[in-house]
This record gives structure tokens, C-alpha cells and sequence, in this order.
């Protein structure tokens, strides 16, 4: 069951709200075998959406735009965390991990010093839909041990507002919530807000912080700007401001994202992530080396 909070919420105060600097449009791709997405958030979006690597939304009724999944792939340096709101999906890694990611539920994965992992539909019809967030690792934490955690739909903390706004609180704190995952590091926020008709929502967010919202089912206002769908709206940095205020006029959800900058060189090839093109180097070379453990076959692998 769900972890619902509606009585003695906190409200954030928000007296100096953030506007949008920018808005992005995503851009149609493919990854893994032939899996269609949206790329949200880009390479180009990595330094001023720090510590944010990437974010990609995927979502359809077609089985052929999804079946193949994500067949095994390493990654070094960096966190994914997918958040699956229709279908299910298992994940399996080098490291001895395996679950099975499902409607509501949320797959926090460190591959740190690095991992080979899978992400295959458990499906071959209906809706499959949800977001891929790469949340970058600090210098001297890249080469960690991996880790891995399921978080299922119920153990996500989730409270409505008396504007009858549905707040799910995967990572950080709002309104006094303290959502299901918590990083020193970036102190990242990731909220899924559900707007049920017209009402607002307020969010404290430190001043420091980069934050964006991803706009996946009808549209909101932010200021004066009004963000539509499959819109990612960058928020401005501004020293004396406190917060942001989303507004609906019907019903709408989004993605509210935010976190603390690394200020670290950002140096990529691919699922690796690191400071220096050196590390880069070292990191294909230990992969191709067999550095990075192969995924055991299973008998009822596809």
C-alpha cells in the first residue's frame, strides 16, 4: 500500500518563485534493441542541468516499439533511475542484482566502478511507459562498488494537497515528506506530481539548486509561461529565489526535478561517465577486457 501523508503536511512557503529560463523539446531516438524513446533531457542540457546527465521518456501501446528491451549494456561512473508508470520490466546485473520493475515503482541503480545490466519487458502486449534519470556521481565516488535497490509502487511516500494535487516523493523531501531515497552528494528532488483539476503547487528548492520540469500529460504555468506537453521547462538560477509555483488549469502531471551541482568535468562516451578522457579510456579498455563481470545466463533468459 501505498505511504500516504494528507493530515499535518508542512506547506512550502514560497515568497520569491523561480521562472523559466528556456524551454526544450525532446528528441525521438532508439536505444537498446530498437526501444523507441524521447531523449528529454540531451548531452548538449549536461553542464546546465547539473548533476543531470540525461533523461529519456519512453511510451507506447505498440509491443515493437518496446520488446526487445535493453539486452546487456555496461555502465561506469553514474546512477540510473527508472521509473515505471504502465508495464513491467526485469533488470538483471553482473553484480547478483534482479527484480522486476512495475507500474508505480522506481529502480535506483549505482554502477559506480562499473556494471553490466539488463532491462527486458516481462510483456509482449499492452502499455509500456516511463523515464530513464542518469544522476551523476561525484569525482571521488566513480568508482564505487555498484549497488542496486527496488523500490516497489507502495513504498514510495505519496500525499495530496488540499488543492488536490498528488505529490510522489521518489527522492528528497517535500512539504515535510521525505521521499523513498535520499543522496548527500547532489541532494536530488524527484517528484511525480499528478494535478487532479485546477490548483497549484509549491516546492521549496535551495537557491543553488538546477531544476527543471518535465511536462508528460497536459500542460502548466510557471510565472507568466505556460509549459506544454513533452516540454522539459528549465527553471532559473537566481540567488534570491526560494522556490518554483506550477499552476494547472485541468488536469496535468509532471516531473519536478532538481538537485545540487557537482561543478565537476563532465567527460562521456557513451554509458560511460567520468572527469578526464583518460578515465574514459581506462574504463572501455576494462570493459573490454572483461574487468566489468558478464551477466550469468538463466534459463529463462529470452
Amino acid at each position: 500500500m501505498t505511504l500516504a501523508f494528507t493530515k499535518n503536511l508542512r506547506a512550502d512557503t514560497v515568497s520569491r518563485p523561480r521562472e523559466v529560463e528556456r524551454m526544450v523539446a525532446g528528441i525521438a531516438t532508439s536505444d537498446g534493441a530498437g526501444v523507441k524513446l524521447t531523449r528529454v533531457l540531451t548531452q548538449q542540457l549536461q553542464r546546465r542541468l547539473d548533476p543531470f546527465l540525461m533523461l529519456d521518456a519512453f511510451g507506447t501501446d505498440n509491443p515493437d516499439d518496446y520488446v526487445g528491451g535493453f539486452p546487456d549494456h555496461p555502465h561506469r561512473g553514474f546512477e540510473t533511475v527508472t521509473y515505471m508508470i504502465a508495464g513491467r520490466m526485469r533488470h538483471r546485473d553482473s553484480a547478483g542484482n534482479e527484480g522486476l520493475l512495475q507500474n508505480g515503482g522506481v529502480q535506483w541503480m549505482t554502477a559506480g566502478r562499473g556494471v553490466i545490466h539488463s532491462e527486458l519487458p516481462e510483456q509482449e502486449n499492452g502499455r509500456m511507459e516511463g523515464f530513464q534519470l542518469w544522476l551523476n556521481l561525484s569525482a571521488k565516488d566513480k568508482l564505487i562498488a555498484p549497488w542496486y535497490r527496488d523500490i516497489q509502487s507502495g513504498d514510495i511516500p505519496e500525499f495530496t494537497t488540499p488543492e488536490a494535487v498528488t505529490a510522489r516523493v521518489i527522492s528528497g523531501a517535500s512539504h515535510g515528506v521525505n521521499g523513498a531515497m535520499q543522496r548527500n552528494t547532489t541532494d536530488p528532488l524527484y517528484i511525480d506530481l499528478h494535478f487532479a483539476s485546477d490548483g497549484s503547487f509549491t516546492q521549496n528548492l535551495p537557491a543553488n539548486h538546477n531544476a527543471f520540469v518535465y511536462m508528460y500529460r497536459g500542460s502548466l504555468k510557471i510565472g507568466d509561461t505556460a509549459v506544454p506537453e513533452q516540454r522539459i521547462a528549465i527553471l532559473k538560477n537566481s540567488p534570491e529565489s526560494d522556490g518554483v509555483i506550477l499552476r494547472a488549469d485541468g488536469p496535468a502531471r509532471a516531473l519536478l526535478i532538481a538537485g545540487r551541482p557537482l561543478n565537476e568535468p563532465i567527460a562521456q562516451y557513451g554509458p560511460f561517465v567520468m572527469n578526464t578522457n583518460e578515465q574514459i579510456f581506462e574504463a572501455v579498455e576494462d570493459f573490454r577486457a572483461g574487468r566489468f563481470a558478464s551477466i550469468k545466463q538463466r534459463p529463462n533468459d529470452r
